[in-house]
């Protein structure tokens, strides 16, 4: 195992605690406790994964996130020790695939970890499924993990693409948001509330165009879940 991974949190315990176990399992990683020298690592360097603390000194986990998003899809985990649902979605809405609220088990992290690196290198390196789903203008491959809207490239990340496919795949169907969960993450301790698959869809949402009230593509079906018509 040789995936790269970049560790962002001033709490030096924490982020010693969490290089340890990521280690001990094989991963490669750059630790920071300062948000300066690890936004400067992440504009400088290629990574597999993120796991960023949101409040971090110098720059915060959210701006970090933010730039990362400018130029690479590779999965971020955000930190927080806070319990506010703002944080959340802030960092989601940025750009982020998941989040852990502290105190976390640091077995957790690495079973997340290990599940977002496992969905991102499946749709990087062509599952064997249906390549190319087209919906209405909306074309999406899945074997080059491309996503165009009327012939103009949509920049998703990995959790965006994976709720987007789902939704092409069983297009006409309702999908609901514990459903997506288990599709997504694959792992039983997806818990969260459901507000996070809210969130990012409303973000999918943002970058289609795609209006809230009379929605063209993502269509919510109160008190069930969501679809695409087919």
């Amino acid at each position: 195992m040789d995936e790269k991974i970049l560790v962002a949190d001033d709490e030096i315990e924490i982020a010693d605690l969490v290089e340890l176990y990521l280690k001990n399992e094989g991963f490669l990683v750059q630790k920071y406790y300062d948000g300066r020298e690890a936004l400067k690592a992440a504009e400088q360097e290629q990574f597999d994964l993120a796991i960023l603390d949101i409040m971090l000194p110098g720059a915060s986990g959210l701006e970090i996130c933010r730039r990362i998003r400018e130029r690479y899809n590779y999965p971020i985990i955000m930190l927080t020790a806070r319990s506010g649902e703002v944080d959340k979605i802030n960092g989601l809405t940025l750009g982020a695939d998941d989040y852990m609220t502290k105190p976390f088990l640091p077995l957790e992290l690495v079973a997340r970890v290990k599940a977002q690196l496992r969905r991102y290198k499946r749709y990087n390196t062509g599952a064997p499924q249906e390549d190319i789903y087209t919906v209405s203008g909306l074309m999406l491959n899945d074997r080059t993990h491309e996503c165009f809207l009327n012939e103009k490239p949509l920049n998703l990340t990995p959790t965006e693409f994976s709720i987007l496919r789902i939704l092409c795949q069983r297009r006409g169907q309702v999908v609901s948001a514990e459903e997506m969960f288990h599709l997504i993450w694959e792992e039983e301790y997806y818990t969260k509330n459901n507000n996070t698959i809210t969130v990012h869809i409303r973000h999918l949402r943002e970058k289609m165009g795609d209006s809230f009230e009379d929605p063209k593509y993502i269509k919510t079906v109160w008190g069930c879940g969501y679809k695409i018509e087919g």
